[in-house]
């Protein structure tokens, strides 16, 4: 019976270190970085000036990857404390806290610096685009702004 839960805890812990890895690996929301969708489209390029610069936390996301791994974990984890009844509480208690921590972990990973840009475009257009702080900008600086099709903007130098 002990082999067999160890190797249960070591198949969990092997699946929330796979699941907490992915919860870990962003979209990156850098003026650099392209996604695969932006790649071979065409972009309108804009130039202006930045008026105001202002650091701002971009918010990790919670999809639930860190929270199921978490909960198993912890439910892994508790269900190997005390036996009988008491074991079963350990368990669901193990559970919960571990759910509530793996998705706690998950939104911490993913959550980045950046900055907010105020860009006046040369044709009068005020514009504020909120990207990971991946450059150094100060008022003042000549920028360029690529927009797709979509909205989507971004600020570089």
């Amino acid at each position: 019976m002990k082999k067999s839960l160890k190797l249960c805890a070591l198949l969990c812990g092997l699946t929330l270190m796979t699941l907490l890895v992915s919860a870990c690996m962003t979209d990156s929301r850098s003026g650099s970085v392209y996604s695969r969708d932006q790649a071979r489209v065409t972009h309108s390029v804009y130039y202006g000036t930045i008026l105001r610069v202002a650091n701002v936390t971009i918010e990790g996301k919670s999809e639930g990857l860190g929270t199921l791994a978490g909960g198993a974990a912890g439910g892994v984890l508790g269900s190997s404390v005390g036996s009988g009844s008491g074991r079963a509480i350990a368990t669901v208690g193990g559970a919960i806290v571990g759910a509530l921590a793996g998705s706690a972990i998950e939104k911490g990973s993913t959550t980045s610096a950046g900055v907010e840009l105020e860009v006046e475009l040369d044709n009068g257009e005020l514009l504020a685009i909120v990207q990971e702080k991946d450059a150094v900008y100060n008022v003042g600086d000549r920028v360029r702004v690529l927009k797709d099709a979509r909205g989507t903007a971004r600020v570089r130098q």
